[in-house]
């Protein structure tokens, strides 16, 4: 990561994750997400930095209940997906997929991730090698499909496939002991997943993040990428990788 750009990872709520980035030689710094307006101002206060953007992912109070309050505390500007900016406050501009936004010299492009919102974005920091991808993927898993279709998530879900394989991928909540269970009986002749699974019983149990992860430990790991694999679609049936994914989307929602 460049050296002017730092990510700061923060516990917030009962799960989620809390994330400034920080451009050190303009002094910019973006909210991903506002889970938690107190948190944040508080972490930004810490840290000595001033909030001046916020990049909400989509539309669900824990990650843009906080715009208003830390809007009004430090002016800072306010970008949202379109499709799901009339259900977040204080949104100053609306982005869409394959749109810039820019900290400082850092260009994020906007990926369009819809499926468990119909709106969600991530933003790829391709620069940084890094991606903020919000409750679309999850270490080990991905988002309930709460609004969209399982070929919409499909498509979103091969779009963070397709990024670089080291790109580092901060997601937004510490779900991945739960996810683990799931993907273990989805895979279960999986070596690097169990050795993987394993490392995040071990961190879980120390009290330490698993979040984040990288994009080429999910592609050979995160059952739901794996919707394309013959052997996946081997146990899991499905003519194409959309009804593997619906078939693998559906049994992990009975599993909570």
């Amino acid at each position: 990561m460049p050296s002017s750009l730092e990510v700061h990872q923060f516990p917030c709520l009962s799960d989620n994750y809390g994330y400034l980035v920080h451009d050190a030689t303009s002094g910019e710094t973006v909210a991903i997400d506002t889970p938690d307006a107190a948190a944040y101002l508080r972490e930004a206060e810490k840290k000595g930095w001033k909030i001046t953007q916020i990049w909400n992912t989509h539309w669900h109070p824990d990650h843009a209940g906080g715009n208003q309050a830390i809007k009004d505390a430090t002016g800072c500007t306010v970008i949202a997906p379109a499709v799901d900016a009339p259900r977040i406050a204080a949104v100053d501009r609306e982005v869409t997929h394959a749109m810039g936004v820019d900290l400082a010299k850092f260009e994020a492009q906007v990926i369009d991730v819809g499926g468990h919102t119909m709106g969600h974005v991530a933003y790829h920091i391709p620069a940084a090698g890094i991606a903020f991808v919000g409750d679309a993927l999850f270490a080990l898993g991905c988002g309930r499909m709460f609004e969209g279709t399982p070929d919409q998530f499909w498509a979103s879900l091969s779009r963070l496939k397709a990024l670089p394989p080291a790109t580092t991928i901060y997601c937004a909540h510490e779900y991945t002991a739960s996810n683990a269970r799931f993907a273990l009986h989805a895979d279960p002749d999986n070596a690097t997943l169990a050795v993987y699974a394993a490392e995040v019983e071990q961190r879980r149990a120390a009290g330490q993040p698993t979040v984040p992860t990288t994009l080429d430990r999910e592609l050979a790991t995160n059952p739901f990428l794996r919707a394309d694999d013959p052997a996946m679609q081997a146990r899991w049936g499905g003519a194409n990788a959309v009804e593997t994914f619906a078939a693998l989307r559906a049994a992990k929602d009975d599993c909570r």
